[in-house]
């Protein structure tokens, strides 16, 4: 589905309690580094930094909506939360992006899977907009709205249950001995609900202490990716407004380019062939064609010449933004922790970090590895 302008963003049509309430996680998009595009390349760099500045703008959309519990962006899709947000990067080069887009609930239900497509134009770089909102929200806006309306078509019978089995699920991950007996799965591999645990049974009380200190973490990651994308706006928008143009001055060129190299070819065979005939009047009309084809052809190649320019500008653009980006320390509750690396590496370390804090929660059980067929929040 493609789009050029901004819809409205929805509202839930009356308020939800809030036991219905889904909270979301959103995973840092799939930068799709691996594809390979002859006439529009990747810069690696480049679409590392928007898989997480697109994650963190959805999140931000289904924030104002008003329409979710906690809104959160998560590193990985290794999650235990009621709805997990998966996107890939499919393009994006300043004119045109292409996200592919799942959504799945914590019981394996599956709400979208559809590729999203915005184009915009070269007025969404002027300054006074290029402040004040992002030049593909219309992209954004329709996933948060196609996400509601199918939130809107459950009962609240399927809400609670979607709440009760993400913290099943979760509680299963580090007391699996204790809640393996809660949760089946069907043949198509969702998770149904067989029996709940007493309110006051402790293992769930000891297991609902280490989700908020989870959460805890997550909400200050979430700080993480909303000062990565403040930090990021600027040169970001800039390489964006460039790219826009050099993807178009490409395009006209390799157009003008290629109808030029075809005349000029046409012109020097229709000129060779003239040299064959008897006429010397048509002899002389294919010199000239013959001359005329080949100006063609030089001025076809050299605009190719002057294309390939453009997409080394391109790298250059790329290069320049990584350059921009810097990790950051990020503040915990009661300590500061140095993670290095990227994002993801760094929430590799945490998660080490919580192995210790899991295990002093709950006593002699260390926490579970997730199965492959389940994940951690």
């Amino acid at each position: 589905m493609k789009s050029t302008s901004v819809p409205p963003l929805n509202t839930p049509l009356s308020s939800v309690p809030e036991s219905q309430l889904l909270d979301v996680g959103v995973a840092v998009f799939d930068p799709n580094i691996e594809q390979i595009d002859e006439e529009l390349p990747i810069y690696p760099e480049v679409r590392r930094a928007e898989a997480r500045y697109m994650a963190d703008q959805l999140s931000g959309t289904l924030l104002e909506s008003g329409a979710w519990g906690a809104v959160r962006v998560v590193p990985d899709t290794n999650q235990f939360t009621d709805l997990l947000v998966e996107g890939t990067i499919l393009q994006s080069d300043g004119e045109k992006i292409a996200l592919a887009v799942e959504v799945t609930d914590a019981t394996g239900q599956r709400w979208i899977d559809k590729t999203y497509e915005g184009v915009t134009s070269k007025y969404a770089y002027e300054r006074g907009t290029r402040s004040s909102q992002d030049p593909f929200l219309m992209v954004y806006r329709e996933i948060a709205n196609d996400m509601l309306l199918v939130f809107q078509s459950l009962s609240a019978r399927q809400r609670r249950e979607v709440r009760t089995v993400a913290e099943l699920r979760f509680a299963r991950n580090f007391a699996e001995d204790a809640f393996a007996d809660y949760l089946t799965t069907d043949k198509n591999g969702n998770f149904k609900i067989t029996r709940l645990p007493a309110e006051d049974d402790p293992m769930l009380d000891r297991v609902r202490n280490i989700r908020n200190r989870q959460y805890i973490f997550v909400d200050t990651l979430q700080g993480y990716y909303d000062g990565f994308s403040a930090d990021m706006q600027t040169p970001y928008q800039e390489w964006r407004k460039l790219s826009y143009e050099e993807i178009v001055a490409l395009r006209e060129l390799q157009n003008e380019s290629t109808a030029q190299l075809i005349a000029g070819g046409a012109a020097l065979i229709a000129g060779i062939a003239a040299q064959g005939s008897s006429n010397s009047a048509a002899r002389s009309a294919g010199f000239i064609g013959m001359m005329g084809g080949g100006y063609l052809l030089k001025s076809g190649l050299e605009k190719r010449a002057e294309a390939n320019i453009h997409s080394l500008a391109l790298e250059e653009i790329g290069q320049s933004l990584q350059a921009e980006i810097t990790p950051r320390v990020i503040e915990l509750e009661d300590r500061t922790v140095r993670l290095t690396g990227n994002v993801e590496d760094q929430y590799a370390q945490w998660r080490e970090i919580m192995a210790d804090i899991y295990a002093a929660e709950i006593g002699a059980l260390d926490p579970r590895t997730p199965d492959s067929s389940s994940s951690s929040d």
